[in-house]
């Protein structure tokens, strides 16, 4: 009997203790969302003011001039926890889309070591690998600072203004920036803005400088590799990417010389793809084709890759990796824009692969090439990376499709008429689609986006959509000074290296395969290969 009571008591506690529980708690479930999210949450200080003096009854002039004190005080606190939000939702979207673009890194690895042959594994993926580090070091020590020294005020990060600094010259009363000065081995430049800008840019310097890896792949010394990684990431990719990006003299086409808005690039179709594409095409040349690529009478054999499989999935990590390359570059999870990017990126390279595959089925060929798919999507979203923000729907499929087109063609110049062996088709995919990519912009730009960008008053307008020639001619300087400039500085930069370290591997070493002379180690160990049947013999 006494048990039974002691157990009712205790249940009728509990049963008291839950109620007292949940009649202090005063919110209500909230499964929509909809309700989730007030003042109360911005500062909760703040909003207790302002719920005290909405009920306050004192109306003497004392009474309510503390009152305004204590309101002016509430707001105040209210506004700063609002931008700290805004700041904060604009830095974790920059440094996941920055995640997203690092792991497009997997992709490349994936995609050129599946397109090369199977004797040389671990030297491609070991590419894909130390690029990161070169290039990133590089970046470092003075290729942020080169780059973004004096791009100004970040404003969408908390408005640090302390990389303010460009060197320039004064030609006919008009400024042309050269480089940045502020900001070598990051000094001076402790922010948490700029330490999160810096990690979003230097994951695009690491797709620029691994470009040249697959158009230079199964030759190339890993040591004339690893030192172009830290030249690419410290001196080349950042000169260039200042006077589009860095506030330079191509953005300022349209201040000083009334050409659109400068040199527009949204997410890097010049300032990383055709800088890689162009680095790829002087790579190549310079190293010449693989042994057996091409017969005397200038034919050229066919050196399949070992593994398709393996290309497609990496062509499908990129993809991936791509909506964050092109909506992070809005820099703000704040600016709306970003879901007009990411439609575009999706429709143009679905466009891309579509024309790509249809071109070389029934155009050039006679069967849906599998490979001539994946460079079709890669195509794709090449050319939409600088018009994303500033093209309709309809634009950035007409722009897929034109880049599926331009893919194929190029890869077949490239091989049959230039005589340039691109294993992976680097140089069509981000060469001539990054230059496709401006032109485009100049062409398809709606007018809807873009105002007051690079200090030029009102929206972004092209051709097509009664802008004129000027945002045209500006995106074709911006395209041609890439060619002219970073094709110069790779000639000299692959030339030292010929003199320095040697840049292609020895006849016997490509024969046998660069795993176990170059890297110490075979990509597939215990697999018997038979090399030499690897390489076609010229005729």
């Amino acid at each position: 009997m006494t048990k039974k009571i002691l157990i009712c008591l205790l249940i009728a506690f509990l049963n008291i203790s839950l109620t007292n529980t949940y009649a202090q708690t005063s919110r209500k479930p909230d499964p929509s969302g909809v309700n989730t999210g007030s003042s109360a949450d911005l500062d909760t200080a703040a909003f207790k003011v302002v719920d005290t003096l909405t009920k306050k009854k004192d109306t003497t002039v004392a009474a309510l001039n503390g009152s305004v004190k204590k309101l002016a005080t509430a707001v105040s606190n209210v506004a700063n926890a609002d931008g700290k939000n805004k700041v904060a939702i604009n830095l974790v979207w920059l440094l996941i889309a920055g995640f997203l673009v690092f792991f497009m890194q997997a992709g490349f690895a994936l995609v050129e070591t599946g397109l090369t042959r199977a004797k040389n594994v671990a030297h491609t993926m070991a590419m894909n690998l130390f690029v990161y580090p070169a290039g990133c070091l590089g970046f470092f020590v003075c290729g942020f600072a080169l780059m973004f020294g004096g791009v100004g005020a970040l404003g969408t990060l908390g408005g640090f203004d302390g990389l303010n600094q460009e060197f320039a010259i004064h030609i006919m009363g008009h400024a042309f920036g050269l480089w940045g000065t502020k900001g070598f081995f990051m000094n001076g430049v402790y922010d948490v803005g700029v330490l999160g800008f810096f990690v979003f840019q230097a994951v695009f310097m690491d797709a620029t400088a691994t470009i040249p890896t697959g158009a230079m792949a199964e030759r190339w010394k890993f040591a004339s590799f690893a030192i172009s990684g830290a030249l690419i990431g410290g001196l080349i990719y950042p000169l260039y990417g200042n006077w589009v990006w860095g506030g330079g003299w191509l953005s300022q086409l349209g201040v000083n010389y009334g050409l659109g808005h400068g040199h527009l690039d949204f997410a890097g179709s010049s300032v990383v793809h055709l800088s890689g594409g162009v680095l790829a095409f002087v790579g190549a040349r310079m190293i010449g084709p693989r042994l057996g690529k091409y017969n005397k009478d200038k034919s050229a054999n066919a050196i399949p890759g070992h593994n398709i499989p393996m290309a497609v999935l990496g062509t499908l990590i990129l993809a991936f990796g791509w909506f964050g390359f092109n909506a992070g570059s809005t820099f703000a999870g704040t600016d709306y824009r970003f879901a007009v990017v990411a439609f575009n990126t999706m429709i143009a390279s679905c466009a891309g692969t579509l024309a790509s595959t249809l071109w070389i089925w029934y155009v050039r060929g006679s069967k849906p090439d599998v490979s001539m798919m994946c460079n079709g999507l890669l195509a794709g979203l090449v050319a939409i990376t600088a018009p994303c923000a500033y093209v309709t729907p309809v634009g950035g499929l007409i722009i897929g499709l034109i880049s599926g087109v331009i893919v194929v063609e190029v890869t077949l110049l490239m091989e049959k008429k230039f005589r340039i062996d691109d294993p992976v088709g680097a140089v069509a995919v981000h060469g001539a689609n990054g230059v496709w990519g401006v032109l485009a912009l100049g062409l398809f730009a709606d007018g809807n986006y873009g105002d007051g960008i690079n200090g030029v008053k009102g929206t972004v307008t092209g051709l097509f959509y009664g802008g004129g020639w000027g945002q045209f001619f500006a995106e074709a300087i911006g395209a041609a000074t890439n060619i002219i400039f970073i094709g110069a500085a790779g000639w000299l930069m692959f030339k030292l290296l010929d003199k320095l370290v040697g840049n292609r591997v020895k006849p016997e070493v490509e024969m046998y395969g660069l795993d176990l002379p170059e890297m110490g180690i075979d990509g597939y160990s215990g697999i018997r290969m038979d090399k030499n049947a690897e390489t076609p013999l010229s005729r």
